[in-house]
């Protein structure tokens, strides 16, 4: 696989879990309501997958060692990836209630850290264990910090 793409998938795949988790936990913590959360999922689907494919474009088009091809290849792969991820933590809004869902987009979102950091480190030759568990922290830091933002939120402002 180009690394073009390699830098796509990776960027969109992170950013698609991590952003999802976090609007998605901090809504439903600050409003308890399904259509929030659906409505925070999409746009971080379609705008924020937009937002992403296009700073991946700006910073592949900053290295001038980049042809016009491979800046490309990379931003449609960042957009199509970040759109998939996040479009795929709807899944269990519509076929469970609110609370369930969320703890299954957990363990999703988790889960796909896991492989995918897993992947990089075999790929790498390097402890897949070192690296699962660096970037897992961060995704727990970040489901922990939306969660009482949202809390926040609800309290002041609802």
């Amino acid at each position: 696989m180009r690394q073009s793409i390699k830098t796509g998938i990776s960027f969109g795949l992170t950013s698609g879990i991590i952003t999802t988790l976090g609007v998605m936990i901090g809504l439903d913590t600050g409003t308890n309501l399904r259509i929030a959360v659906i409505g925070g999922i999409l746009t971080v689907a379609i705008a924020d997958a937009f937002s992403d494919a296009l700073g991946i474009h700006i910073s592949e088009e900053s290295s001038k060692k980049n042809s016009h091809k491979s800046i490309w290849e990379a931003t449609i792969a960042t957009f199509f990836t970040k759109l998939i991820i996040a479009l795929s933590f709807l899944i269990p809004i519509f076929l469970f209630d609110l609370a369930t869902a969320i703890k299954i987009n957990i363990a999703w979102g988790i889960l796909l850290i896991a492989s995918f950091n897993y992947y990089i480190a075999k790929a790498r030759k390097e402890k897949p264990l070192t690296i699962i568990s660096e970037h897992l922290a961060i995704t727990i830091i970040v489901i922990i910090t939306t969660f009482f933002l949202g809390k926040f939120i609800a309290f002041y402002f609802a």
